[in-house]
């Protein structure tokens, strides 16, 4: 049973008018700046369900464009985000749909720039995020963890290699999940660790045989 934290009671502090739908709209534009990392010149974010109903007047599309430029959830100019200077620095624009396979809150963002980048997830309440998917990848991450986010080619030992290396730099494993498109083709796995991961872990990860893109995803602070 999953323990209730007082911040499951009261929602955090932050510019209003919902914990779900602004707030969690917040921290999940910017849990997709941390994942994507690049300075986007197009982002279009699809809003779905509830979001996509109600999300103008809870300002929805105000956090989660607040989110994707840096803001946190307390940052006043979230109100006036369209209006400001910080706003003109990238292209967006907002879809709309209902989905009931998708959660109420969903919503999907895709950066283009250097890179493209394809980002689904959701607000779960009381300012709670879960992304989703990663370009093709099924993944969880919540912001509550310092997280490596791996691809690689599917095969036998890989788990092993990435585990023996955070064990002999003394990192603690919260969670670990792998997703692949098939047997023997491109995987991915998501590990949450307890504390920092430094530059020489990942450089580490990234001289695997067979391991074609490593990033580490700093967790969220608001």
């Amino acid at each position: 049973m999953k323990k209730t934290t007082l911040f499951d009671i009261i929602s955090p502090v932050m510019i209003g008018p919902s914990s779900s739908h602004t707030a969690g709209a917040v921290r999940l534009g910017l849990m997709a700046r941390n994942i994507y990392k690049n300075t986007p010149k197009k982002v279009t974010f699809k809003l779905y369900n509830s979001y996509a109903h109600t999300g103008k007047g809870h300002g929805t599309e105000k956090g989660l464009l607040a989110g994707v430029l840096g803001l946190g959830v307390d940052d006043r100019r979230i109100k006036d985000i369209f209006e400001s200077d910080l706003a003109k620095t990238v292209e967006y624009k907002f879809l709309y749909a209902d989905n009931f396979k998708q959660h109420p809150n969903a919503v999907e963002i895709t950066f283009e720039g250097d890179t493209k980048m394809f980002i689904a997830g959701e607000s779960v309440g009381a300012g709670e995020i879960a992304i989703r998917k990663i370009d093709d990848f099924n993944v969880k991450l919540t912001g509550k963890y310092n997280t490596i986010l791996i691809v690689y080619k599917d095969m036998p030992g890989m788990i092993s290699q990435v585990s023996s290396i955070l064990q002999y730099d003394n990192k603690n494993i919260a969670s670990l999940s792998c997703d692949r498109n098939a047997r023997g083709k491109e995987a991915s796995m998501i590990i949450s660790i307890d504390g920092t991961v430094g530059d020489n872990i990942i450089e580490t990860i990234q001289e695997i045989p067979e391991v074609y893109f490593v990033s580490y995803i700093e967790k969220l602070e608001h």
